[in-house]
């Protein structure tokens, strides 16, 4: 199986992330075959705890609404981006078309 994407975010469901001068706070989860992320502008904090709980969450559920909500997925997602990088083309899905020119 060839993989395009280099997974370096494993296990990780709520999270900051840093983008030059601005935070972003992560939610995560897997929806095979997708990776599902909500990023929103935001001051950083702690989030060890939600990370933790919705990491327990997913566990205890067996993780069967996320592979229901990714077979779904294949179905709805209808726009695409391609991101190039230094490592080659990488292609973006999204459910709904990004508004370019918003804000954040």
């Amino acid at each position: 199986m060839h993989l395009s994407v280099k997974n370096d975010q494993f296990g990780m469901s709520n999270f900051n992330w840093q983008v030059g001068k601005s935070n972003y706070q992560i939610l995560r989860t897997g929806c095979f075959p997708y990776i599902k992320y909500h990023c929103s502008r935001r001051i950083v904090e702690d989030l060890d705890i939600s990370d933790k709980f919705m990491r327990a969450i997913k566990i205890i559920n067996l993780g069967i609404p996320c592979l229901l909500y990714g077979l779904a997925a294949t179905q709805l997602i209808r726009h695409e981006e391609i991101v190039h990088t230094t490592k080659g083309p990488v292609t973006i899905y999204f459910l709904l078309p990004e508004h370019k020119g918003s804000s954040y």
